[in-house]
């Protein structure tokens, strides 16, 4: 009987004929030309499973770092965006539910005897008081969600703050109100950290060989300004924008509603500088026809697709701000370290200089949309020029932003003081201007005054916030410092809620005496920086990790933070400068007195052990 053939071909054996077909294929398929197949026993296997022999690793390399600088700019660009949508939703809601609100013939018609103004007043209240007590929970709630999450879960407040005006009720509008107040100053901190954080990130990616050539190493102080600017140009460019989208509704919806100015601003005496509170003698009735319940749901669907689209940009497209190693180290701090860190920042000198700068940055905002645009605008040229008013706002502001990329060629203070004294100059002139009632004459000088002030703030919050992120570089920082600058723009708003039935001389003496205050401040601060002066910083504690999983047992501590890198030098012990020097005589934990520099592993440290094994 004859032996049957192997039903799979043995590689490098010959084939039936013997013709030394290695891989059996019959004659007339062949080999192509070029194959390279070896033909024996001893064939190498490399050589059919090797390397590609055109890989370029240089190229590939290139390649993969530029995709990674192109995945920094979608993150920027997404966070710009979703909080552009996110902020314009929430102003143009609020700001069409308080004009409807206030139409006294609306209440009585839709809501009767409800008490839809009280509503409206404790709704205000939970939006302007609540953010008071954030500096004691925003640290601590990005720490534990992370920055990213924490930025999508504030956007998702706001959404439900959009979705409760389905159902206008006390129990629906005044909790949601309040939950937007508790998540006002996390969701714009944990923005000011994410725009700092992808700016760190993007020089990491464009300077790699560096990395690569002293490895372990910190990059120089204010190696990611530049692109620290040209990142917080882009997001405020975005974000000024949502004044302008926040009008929408009122161009495209309510404006069709509303009276002409001769009905709203008949009983109006005196504008500008003259005026006391908010629109004295402004008509109670504003809407010459009530719109319907049905147009008032496609509206309020509308912007509430949006708010959920700004859910997604910041969920699909926002990518992680730290590694996951790096969150665990920020986590490993301690819960009452992160607590207590904020408040422990007011003993370094620049945040205290910096305080009347933070609350003039609360102060201009409200000023913008309440006082210019109320208080001159509306009171003189009628309700429906309210938008047009806020837009030209909008653009010159979001226009203005990419001014703060003069910070490339001139000193950082350049901007931001500009922008200061041209805010200077407009209070003055408004200080001294009271427009009449009821007269379009002198409309072109509002919108003037509108764009300059948009300018001015532009050049603020731009300047501030690149200032922060390159004095505050160290990301166990980062969302300390943005807490406490935000902190103090909400405790800005909350005064300006309070004084809001002030004489306008009133509120433009407090803005022009703020101003001065936050501009010698500042000069001040510089002036000390220039002279040597270190400033005194809390010391981060080290993280405590619990021995869980294999990353803790290497020799190499791959979790080391930047400032702990930089503190500890190679040997992992010493002080860093900025931290309270520990006794001199005291042995730092973990040295070897056998000449080993490497400090116990957490394993080694649970187990008892020194470190280095005994040899």
């Amino acid at each position: 009987m004859e032996a049957k053939p192997p039903l799979y071909p043995v590689a490098g054996a010959a084939g039936p004929e013997g013709d030394g077909n290695s891989l059996g294929v019959p004659d007339g398929l062949g080999v192509p030309d070029g194959l390279g197949v070896p033909d024996g026993p001893e064939a190498p296997l490399d050589e059919l499973v090797g390397a590609y022999p055109n890989y370029n690793e240089e190229e590939e390399e290139r390649r993969y770092y530029r995709r990674r600088r192109l995945g920094v700019l979608k993150n920027v660009l997404a966070a710009s965006a979703g909080g552009t949508l996110t902020y314009g939703v929430y102003l143009g809601l609020l700001q069409m539910q308080l004009i409807l609100h206030y139409d006294e013939t609306y209440r009585e018609v839709k809501y009767g005897n409800m008490g839809l103004p009280d509503i409206d007043s404790k709704m205000l209240m939970g939006i302007n008081v609540t953010p008071i007590a954030a500096l004691l929970y925003t640290p601590v709630l990005i720490r534990f969600f992370g920055t990213k999450w924490m930025m999508f879960l504030a956007v998702g407040i706001y959404a439900l703050f959009v979705s409760t005006n389905y159902w206008e009720r006390y129990y629906t509008l005044v909790p949601s109100a309040v939950a937007l107040g508790m998540a006002i100053v996390p969701l714009w901190a944990s923005m000011g950290n994410y725009i700092t954080r992808m700016a760190q990130k993007y020089y990491e990616y464009s300077h790699y060989k560096e990395d690569e050539q002293v490895p372990q190493q910190r990059p120089p102080r204010g190696s990611h300004a530049p692109y620290l600017l040209v990142f917080q140009a882009i997001f405020y460019s975005f974000f000024h924008l949502s004044f302008a989208c926040a009008q929408l509704p009122m161009i495209y919806f309510l404006n069709y509603y509303l009276y002409d100015l001769n009905h709203t601003l008949w009983n109006v005496q005196s504008c500008g500088t003259n005026s006391h509170g908010i629109l004295n003698g402004f008509n109670k009735t504003v809407l010459r026809m009530l719109p319907r319940s049905k147009n008032l749901i496609v509206v309020e669907t509308v912007l509430m697709a949006v708010a959920f689209l700004a859910m997604l940009l910041v969920l699909g497209l926002c990518g992680a701000a730290y590694r996951p190693t790096e969150e665990i180290d920020l986590r490993s701090v301690g819960w009452g370290n992160i607590f207590q860190l904020p408040f422990k920042h007011v003993r370094d000198f620049r945040l205290r200089h910096l305080v009347p700068f933070f609350i003039y940055s609360g102060f201009e905002v409200l000023f913008a949309c309440t006082g210019l645009a109320l208080g001159y605008g509306v009171c003189s040229m009628g309700l429906e020029r309210l938008a047009y008013l806020l837009i030209a706002y909008s653009l010159g502001a979001s226009a203005a932003s990419f001014l703060g990329l003069l910070g490339l060629w001139l000193p950082r203070s350049v901007p931001l003081v500009a922008g200061a004294l041209l805010h200077l100059l407009l209070t003055l002139g408004l200080f001294f201007w009271a427009p009449v009632p009821r007269v379009e004459q002198h409309s072109w000088i509002l919108y003037v005054a509108a764009v300059l002030w948009g300018v001015g703030s532009a050049l603020n919050k731009t300047g501030l916030s690149t200032l922060l992120g390159i004095m505050y570089e160290d990301k166990e920082r980062q969302d300390f410092i943005f807490t406490i600058y935000h902190w103090w723009q909400a405790v800005a708003i909350f005064a300006v809620y309070l004084g809001s039935s002030l004489p306008m001389k009133a509120k433009l003496a407090v803005l022009l005496m703020t101003l001065v205050v936050a501009v010698a401040s500042y000069l001040w601060m510089e002036q000390k920086l220039r002279r040597g002066v270190l400033p005194r910083q809390p010391r981060i504690p080290r993280p405590q990790h619990k021995v869980r999983g294999y990353r803790y047992l290497e020799e190499d501590n791959s979790d080391e933070s930047d400032a702990e890198n930089e503190r500890c030098g190679d040997c992992g012990q010493g002080v860093c400068a900025e931290e309270e020097e520990e006794p001199q005589g005291a042995p730092s934990p973990g040295s070897d007195p056998a000449g080993g520099c490497r400090r116990p592993c957490p394993y080694e440290q649970a187990q008892g052990g020194d470190g280095l094994e005994e040899q």
